[in-house]
């Protein structure tokens, strides 16, 4: 056996060993996330659920994504003890993958727009990480692939790995653990989820678990307006769009990603970012708990679908996500002075969320009249 032969099955082994380990005993120190259910009185027979995925120990849905990259990375070789971590991220990511790599002892870089709120920076920095910024999300893929390479580490590429590295088929993965807390409820079986997509990895996951286990629920996209996935799944050719890019972190991309699989998803409904937001607020106050932008999106989108269920005499149970903490976004999304900033009034779209709770009217709707 050669040097590299007996250094490769050595001790390079033994530490990736430890680091799955150390990984798997963060795991079962960490209860599962919370399913909550949101009254309608206006539209019986139909319930809502939200799956708060802000309890995680990073705080965010994008907790599950990094445990998969990191151990899809681990079990590939491809991290080996000293190695550089890079990711190009709109922050959640790189705020859980920090976390990761701390754990492990590992150097952490994100490359991120310089636009990202302030709160995920202080994340990162807190877990050890550096972030190196970029002008614009469509520059941060070939910044973070050439930052890995000239450090000697590794890009994760969220954005290509995580539909690969997630379980589909179980492991307690996001779609096993909404059936699994629906078991005993009215309707355990959902009618619809209704999610969004930034790297696509949650639809991917939850769209093939629908198919694997047979199950009649429907899977619809909630996308910021400014985002492609939603006109790519209208129009097959269209792969990329080059306007303003969304005010909401973490969903929507201008490109249609490696990981994104327009083909299991049932529905897509496109959102304003003034909608998403107002959608957040109103959520926040209903749960108590503060909810984040791309929360709202997913509110406002499963506010539609319920609409045109009640409309049609449809019963069934929703379920959502909150992604993250509006806590993240203090600085802006939550600052009604940014918002006046950038134009931004949100009366109207709070008002028609609050019609929708109220009288089981599409918040569309509502905001027309």
């Amino acid at each position: 056996m050669s040097e590299a032969e007996e250094h490769r099955g050595g001790p390079d082994r033994a530490w990736i060993a430890q680091a799955i380990e150390a990984i798997e005993a963060d795991v079962n120190r960490s209860a599962d996330t919370h399913l909550l259910r949101l009254p309608l009185p206006a539209c019986p027979g139909i319930s809502l659920y939200v799956k708060d995925e802000s309890t995680h120990p990073t705080g965010s849905l994008k907790h599950r994504l990094a445990r998969s990259l990191f151990l899809y990375a681990l079990c590939s070789g491809r991290i080996g003890p000293g190695t550089t971590i890079v990711e190009s991220s709109s922050g959640s990511t790189a705020v859980s993958e920090a976390y990761f790599a701390r754990m492990l002892g590992l150097p952490f870089v994100a490359v991120m727009p310089r636009t990202t709120s302030a709160e995920k920076v202080a994340q990162i920095a807190r877990y050890g990480g550096r972030c190196h910024f970029v002008d614009g999300p469509g520059a941060v893929y070939a910044e973070a692939e050439r930052l890995a390479a000239s450090l000697g580490g590794h890009y994760m590429d969220q954005f290509t790995y995580a539909e690969r590295a997630t379980d589909w088929r179980g492991n307690n993965n996001i779609a096993e653990s909404i059936f699994a807390q629906m078991a005993r409820e009215p309707q355990p079986v959902p009618a619809w989820i209704v999610v969004g997509a930034g790297t696509g990895g949650t639809s991917a996951t939850i769209g093939r678990f629908l198919r694997y286990r047979r199950l009649p629920t429907r899977l619809c996209l909630a996308d910021p307006s400014a985002s492609v996935f939603h006109r790519h799944l209208a129009d097959p050719s269209v792969c990329t769009t080059n306007g303003p890019s969304s005010l909401i972190e973490g969903i929507g991309r201008g490109r249609c990603e490696p990981s994104f699989l327009p083909e299991i998803i049932d529905r897509a409904e496109a959102v304003s970012d003034p909608a998403s937001l107002a959608a957040a607020r109103v959520l926040s106050d209903r749960l108590g708990r503060s909810c984040g932008g791309s929360t709202g999106t997913n509110l406002w989108a499963a506010a539609r679908v319920i609409a045109g269920m009640a409309a049609a005499g449809e019963t069934g149970s929703v379920v959502t996500l909150l992604c993250d903490s509006g806590e993240r976004y203090r600085s802006t999304h939550a600052d009604d002075a940014w918002l006046a900033g950038r134009g931004i009034v949100l009366d109207r779209e709070i008002a028609a969320v609050e019609a929708f709770f109220a009288h089981g009217t599409s918040p569309d709707a509502a905001q027309a009249g």
